[in-house]
């Protein structure tokens, strides 16, 4: 009865809005969005990057082979077409013509050709060259990749990293790795075994070209530090101006080479806030085309019939992203000391599941959306449509069917009282014995400026309070003043943190991937650090032991390339032990309200890669929306 309650209350409030139509509205020329300063780019350098705050600028600045439509397809981009004649192992892309690098001010300077994808590939792999960064895709795929990133690690070490950064695809790279470009528009991959879902991996950046002529211009150091006034780019837009912590404007490239196909804004600023509540201000006064609300702003709108925005609320359609409380389990004190008292609490599997069946979400929950919290519940690690069985079953659903577990809109259905209370004892009488002193603090940080973070994490605050008990742990609040990485995330000074992640191809691997023991592995080697971890201490052997087997179950399934709904099932066991042993803590994910002049419907939407902030293809009014029009956008 509560769910058809909540079911009716959501439909009486969409019949109740007054239908406001945008009939007549002008398309959006000069379109103005925002993000918020916590978010600012990082790096340039698009084979560098692995967060979201840069792809989703740099998805707009060069043109990978493929992209998604706005039903999340997968659809030709730079290749223009593509296929596999042996089940998987081989995939050809073949290239559009005209395709052209141009400067800052859209110059020409350079044919795009299939040499640059052989030169993207090569910098990723070189460990001299990119760090390890994005590896761990190709090395699961690609024949030879593994065996390329090693020799150039082992060069860089033996004879330094200048030995390792003067190759180029031409050398050892042409030798072992399966990538090959018969000519000038023709790049082949060949995998490790069939893989089906390969093609989705040509969405993210691992796959990306590079520019050749650039890189021999200003060399391995220069395209490492590219700016957007120095950068090459080949996609729809170029970064005019970039004002680091303020603004960034996104001018039409002048010279791109599916200007007929392709619908384009004029320009995009990308205004830099400190919260979703100063956007809302922004939207308030015509200086932003969309909004997304925060818990408060939303409930002002909603609870009053009269309010000038209450018939123009519109429920986003979900992102990518699978939210997650990442532990550290080798954080820092701020005076670079071990914390000892956290760190082997976290590393006890009694207190990790006190925490997982411990807290009630729904309030926190609450504070994403309001009108509908538990739409936005999470129990899962891997992101929900990302991959299907061949009967069509969502992979999701696979480890849900393994833990024992649905989802259920009337209540939170992960707390457990009873679990709570028999783990919390057990790791009370535990860690004593290991010395731990309780509470336990669990340091949680958020942005000084950030009012909305700042209260997000006190309703999390009170949540652990009233389930778990001040006497036992305590999340206790920091603030960092600009960048999360460098003040708190390589210091790491966090207990926990929150992080999504959105797979970067249509795979599990992708995810579960990050977590195991691996060097590539970006979880383990940037948040949780098990890794760090001294398997002879007593303190932390069973978590070691945890990982360990953890990560021999993520690579047997992963070894399956030729039955799929095998594969799947394997990932699943592997996941359920994942989370069964609460070595991370799923727990949302991102369905939020919002005011915009964009029609959600229009935009590239993708469960995996790096394209759904492209800026292409949008139906967009200079009137806002109503509730009533976007319902009838979404039943389309």
């Amino acid at each position: 009865m509560k769910k058809l309650l909540s079911l009716a209350l959501c439909l009486t409030m969409l019949l109740s809005m007054v239908i406001v139509s945008t009939a007549g509205a002008a398309e959006i020329k000069d379109f103005d969005t925002y993000e918020v300063t916590a978010n600012e780019v990082e790096t340039w350098c698009l084979q560098y990057s692995q967060a979201a705050r840069d792809l989703n600028v740099l998805c707009n600045l060069v043109d990978g082979l493929l992209t998604n439509n706005a039903a999340g397809d997968l659809v030709p981009n730079a290749a223009k077409s593509y296929e596999s004649e042996d089940g998987g192992k081989t995939w050809t892309f073949t290239l559009n013509d005209n395709m052209t690098w141009v400067d800052v001010n859209g110059e020409i300077k350079a044919e795009v050709t299939s040499e640059d994808w052989l030169t993207g590939l090569e910098w990723v792999l070189n460990y001299a060259k990119n760090d390890a960064a994005n590896t761990s895709m190709p090395k699961q795929m690609i024949v030879g990749a593994t065996e390329y990133y090693d020799y150039t690690k082992a060069l860089a070490e033996s004879d330094g990293p200048e030995a390792a950064q003067a190759l180029t695809y031409k050398d050892k790279f042409a030798e072992l790795v399966g990538i090959s470009a018969p000519d000038a528009k023709t790049v082949v991959y060949t995998c490790i075994g069939q893989l089906p879902y390969f093609p989705s991996v040509a969405t993210y950046n691992c796959l990306y070209p590079a520019p050749t002529a650039q890189i021999a211009e200003i060399g391995v150091e220069g395209y490492k530090s590219v700016l957007p006034e120095t950068m090459w780019y080949s996609g729809p837009y170029t970064v005019t101006s970039f004002i680091s912590g303020n603004e960034k404007i996104l001018t039409k490239n002048p010279n791109y080479w599916n200007d007929a196909g392709v619908k384009r804004f004029d320009t995009v600023t990308i205004h830099m806030v400190e919260s979703q509540d100063v956007a809302y201000q922004l939207f308030q006064t015509g200086e932003l085309d969309h909004v997304t609300l925060s818990e408060s702003t939303l409930k002002t709108i909603s609870d009053n019939a009269s309010h000038e925005f209450h018939n123009n609320l519109v429920e986003a359609r979900p992102t990518k992203y699978s939210y997650v409380v990442h532990l550290n389990y080798d954080k820092k004190n701020e005076d670079g000391t071990d914390d000892i008292n956290w760190n082997y609490a976290v590393a006890n599997k009694n207190f990790r599941l006190s925490l997982l069946y411990g807290i009630d979400w729904t309030t926190r929950l609450a504070r994403i959306n309001s009108i509908n919290p538990l739409s936005c519940e999470n129990y899962i690690y891997t992101g929900n449509n990302l991959c299907f069985t061949s009967d069509g079953t969502d992979y999701t659903q696979l480890v849900r069917n393994e833990l024992g577990i649905d989802y259920d809109r009337e209540v939170y259905n992960r707390y457990d009282a009873d679990k709570t209370a028999e783990y919390k004892a057990k790791a009370i009488e535990e860690l004593t014995a290991l010395g731990v002193n309780f509470p336990v603090e669990m340091v949680l940080w958020y942005k000084a400026d950030n009012s909305t973070e700042y209260e997000n994490d006190l309703v999390l605050q009170q949540a652990v309070s009233d389930t778990l008990g001040d006497d036992y742990v305590k999340i206790v609040l920091k603030s960092y003043i600009t960048n999360p990485t460098t003040e708190v995330r390589n210091p790491r000074l966090f207990s926990i943190y929150f992080s999504g992640w959105g797979a970067d191809f249509a795979d599990p691997i992708n995810f579960l991937g990050q977590e195991i023991w691996d060097d590539n592995a970006y979880f383990t080697t940037t948040y949780a650090h098990f890794d760090e971890l001294d398997p002879e201490n007593p303190a932390f052997t069973d978590v070691v032991n945890t990982v360990t087997e953890f990560t021999e179950m993520v690579n047997a399934a992963d070894a399956n390339t030729t039955d799929i709904d095998q594969r799947y099932a394997d990932f699943a066991k592997a996941e359920a032990f994942f989370l069964n042993n609460a070595l991370e803590i799923p727990c949302y994910y991102m369905i939020q309200w919002e005011l915009t002049c964009v029609n959600n419907y229009s935009k590239v939407y993708s469960m995996y890669g790096m394209q759904a902030y492209r800026y292409v293809n949008w139906e967009t009014n200079d009137q806002i929306y109503t509730t009533a029009e976007a319902a009838e956008l979404a039943a389309k």
